[in-house]
C-alpha cells in the first residue's frame, strides 16, 4: 500500500512548519482566543441566561419586539411554550448565527496576511524558494495552515456554543434542539467556500507586498467587504427554507474554486525571495 505521494508531502510540512510558528506566536494566538470565547461562550450565555433563567420580563419585552422584524418564514420555525423560550430558541438559532461566520474569517485572514510576506521578512523566503517544494505546493501549504486556525475556533466554539444552548434554552422548548439541520448547512457547506475566497485573494496580496503591516492593511480591505457578504449570506441561509441553502453554497464553491485556481498563480519563487512585488 503506497503511502502519500512526495508532492503532498512537502504540502503538508510546509503547513506544518507555518502551524508550529504560530502555535509559539503567543501575541497572536491569545487574543484570538479571547476573541473566539467573547463571542461563542460569554455573550451568549450572558443573554440566553439573562432571557431564559432571570426571567426579565422587560429585557424579554425588549427583544420579542425585536424579533418581529424576522421573515415570517423564519419566524415560522421559532418554537418554545413561553416567551422567553421562543425569545432565547429565535436568539440562539438565528440572531447568533453570523458569528460563526465572522469570527473564523478574522483569525483566518490575520494568519493569511503575514504568512507569505512574512516568509521575507523572516528572512526564510529565500529558502523557501529554494526547498524541493514547488510554487503551487507552497501556496497550498500556506492555504491548509491559514485555513485550519480559523476552522478549528469554529469547531470548538461550535461545540461549546451548542452546549450552552441546549443547557440555557432547551429546557424551555421541550429538550435538546441544537444544532440545527440550518445550521449543519451553514457550517459544513456554506462556510468553507467563503473561507476559501477569502484566503485566495489575502494569500494573493501577501505575496504582491512589501511588508507584513502592507498585508494586513490590504487584507482588511478585502476581508470586510467578504465578511459583510457573508454575514448577510448566513443569515440568509438560516432564513431561508427549502434548497436555497444548497444553492447558496454551490454558488460559494464554484467562486472558491475559480478563486484559489488563480491565486496559485500569485505565488511565485521570485516573490518569496522579494525581488518581485506590488499589486
Amino acid at each position: 500500500m503506497s503511502g502519500p505521494s512526495p508532492g503532498w508531502q512537502r504540502v503538508v510540512t510546509v503547513a506544518r512548519t507555518d502551524l508550529k510558528q504560530l502555535a509559539q506566536a503567543r501575541d497572536f494566538w491569545l487574543p484570538m482566543s479571547l476573541l473566539g470565547s467573547l463571542f461563542f461562550v460569554v455573550i451568549p450565555t450572558i443573554l440566553l441566561l439573562t432571557i431564559t433563567q432571570i426571567g426579565s420580563v422587560e429585557v424579554v419585552g425588549r427583544v420579542s419586539d425585536a424579533l418581529e422584524v424576522l421573515p415570517e418564514s423564519a419566524q415560522s420555525q421559532i418554537v418554545g411554550d413561553s416567551p422567553e423560550g421562543q425569545t432565547g430558541y429565535a436568539l440562539a438559532v438565528f440572531l447568533f448565527a453570523p458569528v460563526a461566520v465572522i469570527v473564523p474569517l478574522t483569525i483566518s485572514t490575520a494568519v493569511g496576511a503575514a504568512t507569505i510576506v512574512g516568509e521575507r521578512e523572516r528572512g526564510t523566503g529565500e529558502f523557501l524558494a529554494h526547498s524541493p517544494a514547488s510554487a503551487r505546493e507552497i501556496y497550498l501549504g500556506k492555504l491548509i495552515a491559514s485555513l485550519l486556525p480559523g476552522y478549528a475556533t469554529v469547531a470548538v466554539g461550535f461545540g461549546l456554543y451548542s452546549v450552552i444552548v441546549n443547557l440555557t434554552v432547551g429546557p424551555s422548548v421541550g429538550g435538546w434542539f441544537f444544532p440545527t439541520t440550518q445550521w449543519w448547512v451553514m457550517i459544513l457547506w456554506v462556510l468553507p467556500p467563503f473561507l476559501a475566497i477569502c484566503l485566495s485573494l489575502v494569500l494573493r496580496l501577501s505575496a504582491r507586498v512589501s511588508s507584513t503591516a502592507a498585508a494586513q492593511q490590504a487584507s482588511g480591505l478585502v476581508s470586510l467587504p467578504l465578511i459583510m457578504i457573508a454575514y448577510s449570506q448566513a443569515t440568509g441561509v438560516l432564513f431561508g427554507a427549502g434548497y436555497l441553502p444548497l444553492v447558496v453554497g454551490a454558488v460559494a464553491w464554484i467562486g472558491a474554486i475559480v478563486s484559489l485556481r488563480r491565486g496559485m498563480r500569485s505565488v511565485t519563487r521570485s516573490r518569496l525571495l522579494g525581488v518581485a512585488s506590488g499589486i
